[in-house]
């Protein structure tokens, strides 16, 4: 193997994506406004859910119930009548609809057992699992402070400090924003280096590099490197300019020991986009290949979701991913600003993965020419 081949061959990547006005534009759309849109988009724990109120008490308590719910966690109260509660669920005009049955303030003040209900449409999930608990908190505090005569805060004999770490105002986009950059490494590398392969493949071009005094290991290597060069500086400008800059978010740890980790993730994704180009034949059934591969490797690795939620056999099946251990230590990095004495291990993980996964997608590589040959 040649060093000055496996350049060379890189260069040629480089200028074929720069002929590439496409893929150039979804490099830029990527790591700009997908990042920035999947940060300031993150949900907040309730905001601007339809609730719909039937009043049958009539009494001061229901209308202070009624009063309680504004923005920004709640729309403005419809009062609807019991006819109109699944009409409005079933078109989906509600999320809650909170009925108030008549008598209410008499029983409350009477000291008898009073009953509300509250209908929920759970298809809306987030939206009702924050919201459910939500209503119940507001309803209680209202009825306490009525039969109470008075609005006071409650004196616990233990005082509870809330203390957040790494994120003291509790800003989603900053938990978003990170989260997006290391999930566009992934994706965006196992994208270049597939339809690269794919596009010399349409082109015919790679006919030409089967009668060159090249390697199928130079071939891939060369692909490997320049593709994962264009992600890495992509991702370091997206890193200053747009986390940083337009969104605010402060980075705790060393950004060179995260590159070095993006760099070990690149080496194994950009194996597995080789590997899956071969495969695939044409460049419609790689775009449907890489959704099937993507979804998985976003969803499961713990980015969106923590892992300990899963199932363990998701988790064990899981550890074989590059993008598992990659969400890992750049989390650790990037959120809590560890060293290399607490991600040593999954630097160890993607190194072995990576070697694996390269090693497999050369051998499918080698068939793959020999074939063409």
């Amino acid at each position: 193997m040649q060093a000055a081949n496996v350049y060379r061959l890189g260069i040629k990547e480089l200028w074929s994506l720069w002929r590439d006005p496409m893929m150039l534009v979804l490099i830029v759309y990527t790591f700009t406004f997908a990042v920035y849109a999947a940060a300031s988009s993150m949900p907040e724990t309730l905001n601007g859910a339809p609730i719909a109120i039937v009043d049958e008490d009539g009494s001061p308590l229901s209308q202070r119930i009624v009063s309680a719910f504004y923005p920004p966690h709640f729309r403005p109260p419809a009062l609807i009548t019991m006819d109109e509660v699944d009409p409005g669920l079933d078109s989906g005009i509600y999320t809650f609809a909170l009925v108030i049955p008549p008598g209410l303030q008499r029983d409350v003040l009477a000291g008898r057992a009073a009953e509300i209900q509250l209908n929920t449409d759970a298809t809306r999930m987030v939206q009702a699992y924050t919201g459910t608990a939500y209503v119940q908190q507001v309803v209680l505090g209202e009825v306490q402070e009525f039969v109470a005569r008075h609005r006071a805060a409650t004196v616990l004999p233990v005082s509870l400090e809330l203390r957040a770490r790494f994120n003291p105002a509790l800003e989603k986009s900053w938990f978003g924003a990170l989260t997006q950059i290391i999930n566009q490494i992934a994706m965006l590398s196992i994208v270049l280096t597939g339809a690269a392969l794919i596009r010399e493949r349409e082109r015919g071009t790679i006919e030409h590099l089967l009668v060159m005094p090249v390697t199928p290991a130079e071939i891939m290597l060369a692909k490997i490197w320049s593709m994962g060069l264009v992600v890495l500086v992509a991702a370091a400008l997206s890193l200053q300019i747009i986390v940083r800059g337009a969104l605010g978010v402060p980075v705790q740890g060393s950004l060179g020991l995260f590159f070095a980790g993006a760099t070990l993730v690149l080496f194994a994704t950009t194996s597995m986009g080789i590997f899956m180009a071969t495969v695939a034949r044409n460049m419609p059934q790689f775009g449907m290949l890489v959704m099937l591969v993507l979804m998985p490797l976003q969803m499961l690795s713990g980015g969106n979701t923590p892992r300990e939620s899963m199932p363990p056999l998701v988790q064990d099946i899981m550890l074989a991913a590059p993008t598992t251990h990659f969400v890992e230590l750049g989390q650790a990095i990037l959120f809590r600003g560890a060293g290399i004495d607490v991600v040593w291990k999954p630097f160890l993980y993607l190194i072995a993965i990576g070697a694996a996964l390269f090693w497999l997608s050369l051998a499918r590589f080698r068939r793959t020419i020999g074939k063409m040959a």
